[in-house]
């Protein structure tokens, strides 16, 4: 992607977009590279051109004004063209007008929909104060649908579709839940589920590495003067200033009581009311899910789609080899589904416009995943009855740089130590996950390096590949010389000449070692998610030389590990940029050091989702 700068902001447009979810191009001139589905089928070619107005305003029930593009199918001579079209509404907090960023999908205007694309309430041109997918914020969504939806529209046949990526596919679930009028389908594109657990304290811990750049470019995006300030001076300044009093009260105070470890630290009202699995029951228009098995939201994207799936709402899920940038314009090579827009015109064809396509349901099967060490797989369903789960016993002794067993038998008691060491996860994959791709450094895709400051343990060479589709449990029995640390573990393949690829990961601050087991996931009578509160009444301080058990949550995968690799578990106290304790959490686990136990007493353990 090209250097660019957004007014304002001494940032490339590479980690802008990384930070927007969103790729530098339009997803149109994204390459139509990936293999066509079984049946041939093929999506329509462009029809019209694109006609743009901008900054049209939407007014809201309580007053407060929206701005919207339309994006609207033209004639050859670049005027709109007569008639009423299916609409695709996509909301965005990242400025629809900034430069180095883009939110039209030309390449379903010139096949022949409408897009609306509007700032939500105190970003961009929009006026009002933002607070990211609030309870107001939330009912704009449902009026901006049915502004679009209503015959006053000259260009609207009353048909309403949902798109968009990150921001914009949370915000599709807050919409689709309030069944709007003429709302017909949604595609979110990397969406969160809990946001709490996805990405902002993952584990307890606050999310460094992405929240206060994501924060930052709303900011900054939100004081680019609007364009209509021009013919609109006193309507332009109106919204800069909203935008400004949004920024000191909303956006430093939440982070600043995240980091002192007030209210934001922990779970619950704040965090609830913007998460979609809390709202994801009353959706009932088809949905197709897409997500990324290293996104930001890796943990939620599945949970959405199984819990559409059981409520019986038409829907798929696609889950790739990607990080939160890569997602939208994805390479699909070997799915057999066409590229995303192809996906994308195809869904909303079939369930916006209405049209018959029987090859849909053999074409795009439930679920569609890229199993990494391997090729893409579909399955019936996220984790099917042909998943179970399988147990490993840590066993034998671990030392830095020396791991020690992980075995299906009878452990080798032991107890080992996992010093405090601040850089662990500066050169992985995580490091390149949790800032949205930005740091992708490709030595750092290989973990042996990481791992030599950690404690590990691992397989004998397998002897047949080890397929895994879902959540992990690292049940860890832990001690620890102070009140408070972190485990952060790395689920890993180790190929025959050494190198180390991490699968996924999780966190676990041993303080919120609580298990709500009314909401945790079992298989085959095993935990394999644990869920933990997270509240600041469950919170409870380690006892020096006290063990406990702790259920580390490991955030789904879909992988493969051929055979003669080996299974590894690698379990450290810090992952940075990744994640940073709340101040009180940095004073009572200063200097801390944890040791995992493993015995019969203490059956330390990884408890994996293995399909056959």
């Amino acid at each position: 992607m090209p250097p660019r700068r957004l007014a304002a902001a001494v940032v490339s447009a590479s980690a802008v977009t990384a930070l927007a979810g969103l790729p530098a191009l339009a997803p149109a001139a994204q390459a139509a590279s990936s293999t066509a589905p079984a049946s041939g089928w093929k999506a329509r070619p462009a029809t019209y051109g694109v006609a743009s107005t901008k900054d049209v305003p939407v007014r809201m029930s309580d007053g407060t004004v929206l701005r919207a593009d339309v994006l609207r199918p033209a004639k050859a001579d670049g005027t709109p063209a007569p008639g009423r079209f299916p609409v695709i509404v996509t909301q965005t907090p990242y400025n629809k007008s900034a430069p180095g960023l883009s939110f039209e999908n030309d390449y379903l205007v010139q096949r022949g929909y409408v897009q609306v694309i509007a700032d939500v309430r105190g970003t961009g041109s929009s006026l009002g104060t933002w607070d990211s997918f609030g309870p107001r914020e939330q009912l704009d969504g449902k009026e901006i649908v049915e502004w679009a939806h209503s015959s006053a529209r000259p260009w609207s046949n009353g048909r309403v579709g949902l798109y968009g990526i990150s921001y914009g596919a949370i915000n599709q679930f807050f919409t689709a839940a309030q069944h709007p009028a003429g709302l017909r389908a949604m595609f979110p594109i990397v969406p969160a589920g809990d946001v709490y657990r996805d990405v902002v304290a993952s584990g307890g811990q606050i999310d460094a590495g992405f929240i206060p750049l994501w924060l930052g470019l709303v900011t900054t995006a939100g004081l680019v003067p609007p364009a209509y300030t021009a013919t609109d001076p006193a309507g332009g300044t109106a919204a800069l200033l909203d935008h400004v009093v949004g920024a000191t009260e909303f956006q430093g105070p939440t982070i600043g009581s995240a980091v002192t470890g007030d209210a934001q630290a922990y779970d619950g009202p704040f965090y609830r009311t913007r998460s979609p699995l809390r709202v994801v029951d009353r959706v009932t228009v088809p949905t197709f899910v897409v997500g990324g098995e290293y996104d930001l939201f890796q943990r939620g994207e599945p949970m959405l789609y199984e819990r559409l799936r059981a409520n019986g709402v038409p829907t798929r899920f696609l889950l790739g080899p990607w990080t939160h940038l890569q997602a939208s314009s994805a390479d699909l090579s070997g799915a057999h589904v066409g590229t995303m827009d192809e996906l994308v015109l195809r869904w909303m064809d079939r369930h916006v416009r209405g049209v018959s396509d029987r090859a849909l349901g053999s074409d795009v099967k439930q679920v569609t995943y890229h199993e990494i060490g391997g090729g893409w797989r579909t399955a019936p369903g996220w984790m099917p009855s042909s998943v179970s789960a399988r147990t490993f016993q840590l066993s034998g002794t671990a030392t830095p740089g020396t791991p020690g067993s992980l075995v299906a038998a009878t452990p080798t008691s032991g107890a080992d130590d996992v010093h405090p060491v601040p850089v662990a996860g500066l050169c992985t994959r995580s490091a390149s996950q949790w800032t949205a791709g930005a740091l992708a450094v490709p030595p750092c895709e290989d973990n042996a390096l990481n791992d030599s400051v950690g404690t590990s343990w691992q397989t004998a060479p397998l002897a047949s590949d080890l397929h895994l589709m879902g959540p992990i449990n690292a049940q860890l029995f832990t001690s620890s010389s102070r009140p408070d640390a972190m485990l952060s573990v790395h689920i890993e393949d180790v190929a025959p000449d050494g190198h180390v690829e991490r699968l996924t990961g999780g966190w676990q601050v041993l303080s919120h070692r609580a298990l709500d087991l009314s909401r945790s996931r079992t298989l085959d009578g095993r935990l394999i998610q644990p869920y933990h509160p997270f509240t600041e009444a469950t919170q409870v301080p380690m006892e020096t030389g006290k063990v406990a058990r702790i259920d580390v949550e490991v955030f789904p995968t879909g992988a493969v590990l051929r055979k003669g690799h080996r299974l590894r578990v690698t379990v450290q106290q810090y992952d940075v940029p990744h994640l940073l304790a709340p101040l009180p959490q940095v004073v009572d686990s200063l200097g801390s050091v944890v040791t995992i136990h493993h015995s019969r007493t203490y059956p330390s353990r990884l408890v994996l989702p293995v399909r056959g």
